[in-house]
């Protein structure tokens, strides 16, 4: 059966720009499409919509409105099926011809956070996006009936999806390579690195924005007795930098590290501190994988991963005993426990869910 693969705008790199890359392996003859394709060669061959020949290539928020009728105007194709990756509007792709009445599958990140949950993303948060928010929301609901089935990347999101779109939905998690991270090898780049931090330390890594709470991996260490080495970067860091300087506390910035040093970080820490709420969450996963437990919220789909008291501990109340808590009780963990249970959302789990999904489905 031949099929077609649709994504969002496509970036040299993003969690959901791996599970295109990963779709795009498991159904290796199927036609890709994109809003329009950034991502600086890593992804080939990929068609684009209408909006990636005018202007508004590359402008995400000046693009939005138009983004749903980009996705109605795909040319004719001959397809089987049609399977979305999307995170906004890309489940809204209809193609012409006999793809038009192909069955539409659609693997959801999350129905459009700052549209259905502006309470996680600044994005929604302004005037103007909320108005657009009124307007987009029936639309958005109308498009999701279209589908013949939803998977959701994790029951976080599932969840989302029944009230947001009134549909039930499949729940497969991302592919994470895990023994990218379990089998890392450091470096001697990666060891000086390594050498210059406390012995002993908390880890925070995401990009430096505020829905990512950083400041609470601080509280952690404090609240712990531990130094912190924050690593990642952005427009937050100056914000972070003075939080800790206020409170006293010992904090290191590892600056974008590649992945190789990143799981050095991981190996070194005595817990990643993960406070964000995240539709699923790669990085306690990756961090797990290195054998490091995770101090993850209690709220989002890192609670799936993260295995309270076995691989590490999750918090609802980010207080000062709380975190204290957490702290103990994560660095108690059983480093191949961590290890098993990363390997439970391997690369090849999800390319045999996906896989059997999509041929239940679509027969």
């Amino acid at each position: 059966m031949s099929g077609i693969l649709v994504h969002e705008w496509l970036s040299p790199r993003g969690g959901s720009e791996n599970v295109f890359a990963v779709l795009g392996d498991v159904f290796s003859d199927a036609e890709r499409w994109c809003l329009w394709n950034e991502s600086g060669g890593r992804f080939d061959g990929v068609e684009e919509t209408v909006l990636a020949r005018t202007s508004l290539k590359g402008r995400k928020a000046a693009a939005l409105p138009l983004m749903p009728f980009a996705w109605r105007m795909l040319p004719e194709r001959d397809a089987d099926w049609v399977l979305c990756s999307s995170h906004l509007f890309a489940h809204h792709a209809r193609f012409g011809g006999p793809a038009g009445d192909a069955p539409k599958l659609v693997y959801t990140h999350t129905p459009a956070r700052y549209i259905w949950a502006p309470e996680l993303d600044g994005r929604g948060q302004g005037v103007a996006a909320r108005a657009a928010s009124a307007l987009l929301k029936p639309l958005d609901r109308r498009r999701a009936a279209e589908p013949v089935a939803i998977a959701a990347n994790s029951a976080f999101i599932a969840e989302r999806v029944g009230w947001a779109w009134d549909r039930e939905s499949t729940v497969i998690h991302p592919p994470i390579d895990v023994a990218r991270f379990a089998e890392a090898v450091a470096t001697d780049q990666t060891h000086a690195v390594i050498t210059t931090l406390p012995d002993d330390f908390l880890l925070g890594v995401s990009r430096f924005v505020p829905y990512k709470r950083l400041e609470l991996v601080i509280d952690a260490g404090i609240a712990s007795g531990l130094p912190v080495v924050l690593a990642g970067g952005g427009a937050d860091e100056v914000r972070l930098r003075a939080y800790a300087d206020d409170r006293g506390h010992p904090v290191t910035i590892v600056r974008d590290p590649s992945s190789t040093l990143l799981a050095a970080l991981y190996r070194a820490a005595v817990a990643l501190v993960f406070p964000a709420v995240e539709d699923f969450g790669i990085m306690p996963v990756e961090a797990m994988a290195t054998g490091t437990p995770v101090v993850g919220n209690a709220v989002g789909g890192v609670a799936e991963s993260v295995v309270d008291g076995v691989t590490g501990a999750l918090v609802r109340e980010w207080t000062a005993p709380e975190l204290a808590a957490a702290v103990e009780r994560a660095a108690a963990a059983d480093p191949s426990a961590c290890v098993r249970r990363a390997y439970e959302f391997d690369r090849p789990v999800f390319e045999g869910e996906i896989a059997a999904w999509v041929a239940r489905e679509t027969r």
